[in-house]
């Protein structure tokens, strides 16, 4: 009897391999198609990418997170399988979100942010509610907020302070450091939501000492400053007084700046004639009343900045939060 014949490679009975599913992401190759799905969405899942979204960046997530950076990087690669589209992209300076993941964060964040609040809540008997983290300039935590949130500080609610320049709160306000910040500049990051808390007056003042050396003949918008004297601020990136300098003199301000901490250290540095400064005309009250501040002009409309509440998308569902943020709207109404 002749003995059979092997099968060459590949024929008879050998299984074949399965053919890849297609990317069906936009023409991405990296992106699986989506695939049905019997078990519902791990909300840790969402958690991770809102982190993502939030810091532009996989390693600032895995940080905030407490995780490994590959284990983000896993997570968003299930997610991407599971809805069939890409959701990041990875650059040098970071990753920038898709149009995708710009719409799943809209839908998202509010649900998973309030998952949070409940978890947070009802874990660890006893434990105390983490604190609310404000942030802003130094004289609007002593002159206005604090006397608006004072009641709540009674309730207790644990707040923390933190006053740094407009620009720094807002950073850190961004990274998830801070849940509420006043700011005197704009915030532009994307994740950020903001709402004008009220117009601020600005006013340019002098010692009298300073007001007198200065020519009756010369505008203090002239370059260089009349009399040599210096602007004081606490910003050398000068916003205020490029504002100011702007709006009345049509031009910016061509000056090398003494920098100090704070608009009250401002304050102090021109009652010591240190030089000339711009600041809010609430804060320029009192010493004006007093004689140890001098207006060196009187614009016939004063130049005007608006401060603003800021806080990140979709955080405003946590109780203590929500309760400082309308108070706050509340009162400013009455700031000038």
């Amino acid at each position: 009897m002749p003995s059979p014949r092997p099968r060459p490679p590949g024929t008879g009975t050998t299984p074949r391999p399965r053919p890849r599913p297609q990317a069906e992401s936009r023409g991405d190759p990296q992106v699986p198609a989506a695939r049905p799905q019997t078990e519902p969405l791990n909300p840790g899942l969402l958690r991770t990418f809102l982190e993502v979204y939030r810091t532009g960046s996989f390693g600032r997530a895995s940080r905030r997170l407490h995780i490994s950076q590959p284990a983000v990087t896993h997570q968003i690669r299930m997610l991407e399988e599971r809805f069939g589209t890409r959701l990041f992209i990875r650059q040098a300076t970071g990753s920038r979100p898709t149009s995708a993941a710009d719409s799943l964060a809209r839908d998202a964040e509010g649900p998973v942010d309030a998952l949070d609040f409940v978890v947070r809540r009802y874990s660890a008997d006893g434990a105390p509610a983490r604190p609310l983290r404000l942030g802003a300039p130094s004289d609007l935590i002593s002159d206005r907020i604090l006397p608006v949130l004072a009641d709540m500080l009674r309730d207790p609610v644990r707040l923390r302070i933190t006053s740094e320049l407009s620009d720094t709160l807002l950073a850190q306000l961004a990274e998830g450091e801070l849940d509420i910040v006043v700011a005197r500049t704009r915030p532009r990051a994307k994740g950020i939501s903001a709402l004008p808390l009220y117009d601020e007056e600005c006013c340019l003042v002098a010692s009298p000492g300073v007001a007198r050396a200065i020519p009756r003949d010369r505008a203090p918008g002239d370059a260089p400053l009349p009399g040599g004297q210096r602007l004081v601020t606490c910003s050398e990136y000068l916003p205020l007084v490029d504002h100011y300098w702007w709006s009345v003199f049509h031009t910016g301000a061509a000056a090398t700046p003494a920098v100090v901490p704070d608009h009250r250290a401002v304050l102090a540095a021109v009652e010591a004639s240190v030089g000339l400064a711009v600041l809010p005309t609430y804060l320029c009250a009192d010493g004006i009343a007093r004689g140890a501040l001098v207006p060196l002009l009187r614009p016939e409309i004063p130049p005007i900045t608006t401060t603003y509440l800021a806080t990140r998308d979709g955080t405003a569902t946590r109780p203590q939060l929500a309760t400082a943020h309308s108070r706050l709207l509340e009162h400013g109404r009455g700031w000038t």
